[in-house]
């Protein structure tokens, strides 16, 4: 069964992570299909970056969104400045 969940990279105390598509059975920093963002808990505003359409592609496809993962899916895609303007 197919995963979308968080891979820590970083330094120690320094966590950042990416989001990838991931057989469930593999270690939390193992080889992932696909990353298919990233996400900065340590800046503020934390800083996600999400592909949403792959994240559709996979989900479609029967993957399951870990809790956290969801959390971070559903938080609205930020406005970008040229379209402000």
């Amino acid at each position: 069964m197919l995963m979308i969940r968080l891979a820590r990279t970083g330094a120690r105390k320094q966590p950042q992570y990416r989001v990838v598509v991931i057989e469930k059975e593999r270690a939390r920093n193992g080889r992932p299909v696909e990353i298919v963002g990233t996400y900065n808990p340590r800046s503020t505003p934390a800083r996600i970056d999400l592909k949403r359409e792959r994240i559709d592609y996979w989900v479609s496809k029967g993957a399951k969104l870990s809790d956290r993962v969801s959390r971070i899916v559903s938080v609205p895609a930020a406005a970008s400045p040229a379209s402000v303007a």
